[in-house]
């Protein structure tokens, strides 16, 4: 039995109060063991709670009444207390076979293939289904783990085997139609590789999932990424072939908003920065369900740069006089469109800086996905300005470190510039100091 190591206690919590402490392992709740946060969440939901608490060699069992007005306040080193799912397919666009040697010093959980529904459940993490047992559909059943986010590709299972380069699949509408009897609710995505999935085959996927609405809330269609470590026969997508892809989906698009009240199929803000069409307005995205998927990020920069400019007034004194911003190759022109309005606005110099990656090849063109190491040779190799302003995408969750373990401190003390790490020019500008 495992059990949980408690990495914070928060304060005035019921934990504190029954003197629990960082260091401790949480084994099990009124007799259930607990494999991750999730079993957590679930039995510590009862009204009388008796926790089994390992500390050092001694084994505790205490007692409480739950106060539903007090959090249990608990925190721990990692969500899953047992061993993470794995995933046993082979795609040929798999991202993560696609990484950087090791030697390269990015963080070991980068190379981690994880393919566990109990991330999909708590970060919104994209999974196959392939790796369920019984087992686990008992426990999603009793425990109602939605909404879940499942990467189905095609819903045609030869074609899915084949993509997922593993014959001894399960068929994913079966899988879904189970889900939906349950009452769990699914984001879906396709990525589309140029030839294989995005012919007939896409419109069949697309008109499977969407006559499954409303279980399935929302289908995301995202293009190929490939890095320079690719070496299969998978290419990107053309601006051609982008344009293409928003003209032809949009007849759908506009067909399941007039049928279900919203979009339900979304593109990735990727096809319309590379097809250089305008991004859909708001009202498009509806409450914006795959997000955290690249669909929708440039929308929301959009809007909070433009309600920023209407609000925010003439001449406003910053001590930065001249900003550098990095971003990706991808964003560059979007932010030196949105930036211009607003710095020229305060008087402010500036410049975008796009930073062509080199750890993963120029073909990957996204900001959270540039490192420190190459970030920083972009700016050593330029005429910088008195302030620096990152990306908050390429840090990690906790906006420390980026993927090839840089942090804050490093780019400052490196650079001899303030750094602000800004995710929107909201954010940017509370940064900056005034005067």
């Amino acid at each position: 039995m495992a059990g949980g190591v408690i990495s914070t206690v928060e304060p005035g919590s019921i934990a504190a109060q029954l003197g629990l402490q960082p260091g401790d392992i949480l084994e099990a709740i009124n007799g259930h063991s607990l494999r991750d946060v999730l079993d957590v969440y679930f039995y510590a939901a009862e009204e009388s709670l008796t926790l089994d608490v390992r500390r050092g060699e001694t084994m505790m069992h205490v007692h409480t009444r739950r106060d539903y007005t007090t959090p249990l306040g608990l925190d721990f080193a990692t969500p899953i207390f047992d061993a993470m799912r794995v995933c046993n397919n082979r795609c040929e666009f798999c991202f993560v076979a696609q990484m950087p040697p090791r030697a390269r010093g990015l963080r070991r959980s980068l190379y981690l293939r994880d393919d566990d529904y109990r991330y999909s459940v708590l970060y919104g993490s994209f999974v196959t289904l392939t790796n369920l047992t019984e087992a686990d559909w008992q426990r999603i059943q009793a425990q109602r783990l939605t909404p879940l986010y499942i990467s189905v590709h095609t819903t045609d299972p030869l074609l899915r085997r084949r993509l997922l380069g593993h014959d001894d699949i399960p068929d994913i509408l079966p899988q879904i139609d189970r889900l939906a009897a349950l009452g769990i609710e699914m984001h879906t995505q396709l990525v589309l590789t140029p030839g294989v999935n995005d012919g007939d085959s896409l419109l069949r996927s697309i008109d499977d999932l969407a006559a499954r609405y409303p279980a399935v809330r929302s289908i995301g269609v995202v293009p190929v990424g490939l890095t320079r470590y690719h070496h299969g026969t998978c290419r990107l997508y053309t601006v051609e072939e982008a344009q293409a892809m928003i003209d032809r989906l949009a007849p759908l698009q506009k067909a399941w908003r007039r049928r279900y009240g919203q979009t339900l199929l979304y593109l990735a803000d990727e096809w319309y920065l590379k097809a250089g069409r305008p991004l859909p307005q708001s009202r498009h995205y509806d409450d914006y369900p795959q997000i955290e998927n690249g669909i929708g990020l440039v929308r929301r920069f959009l809007n909070d740069s433009r309600a920023l400019y209407a609000r925010v007034r003439a001449g406003l004194l910053v001590r930065a006089t001249h900003l550098t911003m990095v971003c990706g190759t991808l964003f560059a022109p979007t932010l030196q469109q949105e930036a211009a309005r607003l710095f020229e606005k305060i008087g402010v110099q500036f410049e975008v800086l796009p930073v062509v990656n080199r750890l993963f090849g120029e073909t990957v063109t996204v900001s959270g996905l540039l490192g420190g190491e190459e970030v920083i040779a972009a700016l050593r190799a330029h005429a910088m300005g008195d302030a620096i302003c990152l990306p908050r995408a390429m840090f990690d969750e906790a906006g420390e470190r980026t993927l090839d373990d840089i942090t804050l401190a490093d780019f400052e003390a490196t650079l001899g510039r303030p750094v602000i790490v800004a995710g929107t020019l909201s954010e940017l500008l509370k940064a900056l100091p005034k005067t």
